[in-house]
C-alpha cells in the first residue's frame, strides 16, 4: 500500500470517527446491534423516533392548512392569481433569509430553535383562527400571517437537517433519511386530504385551524424531548465570511455541488405535477377522481422506495445510481406526457416518485455525511434555497411552457430535459459519476 492510500484510509478512518462521536456510537458493539436491526435500527434510538414525531406533525399540519388557507383566500377574492400569491408569499422568506436561516443553525442550539420554530407555527394557526372567527373579509391579513410562516419555516428547515446526524450513527445515517423521507411523503399525501375532510365537513376553516394549532403543539412535546450527542459547536459571530461560509463550501465540494445542482435542475425542466389539471380534465378525461389519484401518485411511489431504502441503503455506487435513477425520472415523465392510458399514466407517476426519492435520500446522505457539523447549517440551508427554486420555478416553467407550446409537448420537453441534464451532468462532475461511499467520506476532509 503506498504511502498516499495510507493517508487517504487514515483520512476515512478519522472522519468516520468524528462522524460517530457526533451521533454518540461506540463503535463495534453499536455496529453489531445495528446490523441485527436491519433498516429498523434506526427506532433504538429514542431522540431520532421523536424527531420523526415531530417532523411528521409538524408537516401534517401544515399541509392540512394550505389546503384550508388556498380554499378560504379563493372564496374571498375567486382570482387564481390570489392563489398563486399563496405560495410567493411563504417561497419569497425562504430565498431572501437563507444566508441567515443558515447560520442560526450553526450558532444557535439546533433543538432549541426547533422548538422556537415549532412554536411559531402554532402562533400562525392561531393568528389564522383567530382571524377567521373575527369574521375576515380580507385577504390581506392572511397573506401577512403567509410571510410570517414563510419566515419561520426559513429557520426550521436548516436547523431540523442539521440535527439529525447527532442522533444516529453514521452507520445508520442513511436508512435514517429514508425513513425521514417516508415520513415528510406520508403527511404530504395525507394532510391535505385531512384538511379538505375536516374543511367540507365542518363548512369552513376554523376546524383545520384549530386541529393544526393542536397537532404544532404536540409536535413541540416531541422536539423539546430531543437529546442530541455531538462535541459543543464553537459559537461563530455572524460576520459576511461566515454568513457565505456555506456557499463557498458547497462551491468547493464538487460531489455536493454536483448532486444538488443536479436536482436543481432535473425538477425545473421535469416538474410536471402543474399541469395534472390539465391531464385529468382534457386528455385522459377522468374527472376530480382521476385527478386525486393521479396527485397521489408520486407520493405513495416515493414512500414506498424510502421505505425500501430504510432497510436496503444503498452501500456501493451511490452516485452512479443517483445518476440513472434522475434519468429515471425524465424518462418516466417523457411516458407520463405521451400516455393516453390512464393506468400508464398512473404507473408513470408512480415511478416518477420513487426515482426522485432515491434522488432525495442519496443527496440527502451525501450532503449531510460530507459537510463537518459545525457548517451543516448554512450547507443545508443553501441546499434548501436551491430545492425549493426547483419545486416553485418548476411550477411556473411547465405552465409556461404549456401556455406556449401545449401541455402535452411541455411535459415531454420537460422529461427530455431532465435526461439531457442528467448526461451533462455525469460528464461535467465525474466525482459524481464514479463515487462510492468511502470516497465521498474521503471527499469531506479538507
Amino acid at each position: 500500500m503506498t504511502e498516499g492510500q495510507n493517508d487517504r484510509r487514515h483520512n476515512t478512518e478519522n472522519l468516520m470517527q468524528r462522524l460517530r462521536r457526533d451521533s454518540g456510537d461506540d463503535g463495534d458493539d453499536a455496529r453489531g446491534r445495528d446490523a441485527r436491526g436491519g433498516g429498523r435500527a434506526v427506532f433504538r434510538y429514542p431522540s431520532f423516533v421523536r424527531y420523526l414525531g415531530a417532523r411528521l406533525l409538524t408537516v401534517l399540519a401544515l399541509q392540512m392548512q394550505s389546503v384550508a388557507v388556498g380554499w378560504q383566500i379563493y372564496e374571498i377574492t375567486r382570482s387564481p392569481l390570489a392563489l398563486g400569491l399563496t405560495g410567493l408569499a411563504q417561497f419569497l422568506p425562504g430565498i431572501l433569509l437563507f444566508l441567515i436561516s443558515g447560520h442560526a443553525a450553526d450558532r444557535i442550539p439546533r433543538r432549541k430553535l426547533m422548538v422556537a420554530c415549532f412554536a411559531g407555527f402554532t402562533v400562525c394557526s392561531g393568528s389564522l383562527l383567530w382571524i377567521q372567527k373575527g369574521g375576515v373579509h380580507s385577504a390581506g391579513p392572511i397573506y401577512f400571517i403567509l410571510v410570517a410562516l414563510g419566515i419561520t419555516r426559513a429557520f426550521s428547515g436548516p436547523a431540523m437537517r442539521a440535527l439529525v446526524p447527532l442522533l444516529v450513527p453514521a452507520e445508520q445515517f442513511p436508512s435514517g433519511v429514508a425513513w425521514e423521507a417516508s415520513m415528510t411523503q406520508t403527511a404530504t399525501v395525507l394532510g391535505p386530504a385531512a384538511g379538505g375532510f375536516l374543511y367540507a365537513l365542518f363548512r369552513g376553516p376554523e376546524a383545520v385551524y384549530a386541529t393544526a394549532m393542536v397537532i404544532e403543539a404536540v409536535a413541540i412535546v416531541f422536539a423539546m424531548g430531543i437529546q442530541a450527542r455531538g462535541p459543543l459547536r464553537r459559537l461563530e459571530s455572524m460576520t459576511v465570511d461566515s454568513v457565505f461560509a456555506g456557499l463557498r463550501y458547497i462551491w468547493r465540494q464538487k460531489v455536493i455541488l454536483g448532486v444538488v445542482s443536479l436536482d436543481l435542475f432535473a425538477v425545473l425542466l421535469g416538474g410536471a405535477v402543474a399541469l395534472l389539471p390539465v391531464y385529468a380534465g382534457d386528455i385522459l378525461r377522468t374527472g376530480p377522481w382521476g385527478l386525486g389519484l393521479l396527485r397521489s401518485a408520486p407520493g405513495a411511489g416515493a414512500v414506498a422506495m424510502a421505505i425500501l431504502l430504510a432497510h436496503k441503503p444503498l452501500r456501493r455506487k451511490a452516485g452512479a445510481t443517483m445518476l440513472w435513477c434522475v434519468a429515471g425520472f425524465g424518462a418516466f415523465t417523457v411516458v407520463f406526457g405521451l400516455s393516453r392510458n390512464f393506468a400508464l399514466s398512473l404507473a408513470s407517476l408512480l415511478f416518477v416518485g420513487a426515482t426522485d426519492m432515491v434522488s432525495v435520500v442519496t443527496r440527502g446522505t451525501l450532503v449531510q455525511l460530507s459537510t463537518p457539523d459545525e457548517m451543516r447549517g448554512r450547507v443545508n440551508a443553501v441546499e434548501m434555497m436551491f430545492i425549493g427554486a426547483s419545486n416553485e420555478l418548476g411550477q411556473f416553467e411547465s405552465g409556461i411552457t404549456a401556455q406556449w407550446f401545449g401541455t402535452v409537448p411541455a411535459v415531454v420537453l420537460g422529461g427530455a430535459g431532465a435526461l439531457l441534464i442528467t448526461a451533462l451532468w455525469a460528464w461535467r462532475f465525474p466525482e459524481l459519476r464514479r463515487a462510492e461511499p468511502p470516497r465521498l467520506l474521503e471527499m469531506a476532509e479538507p
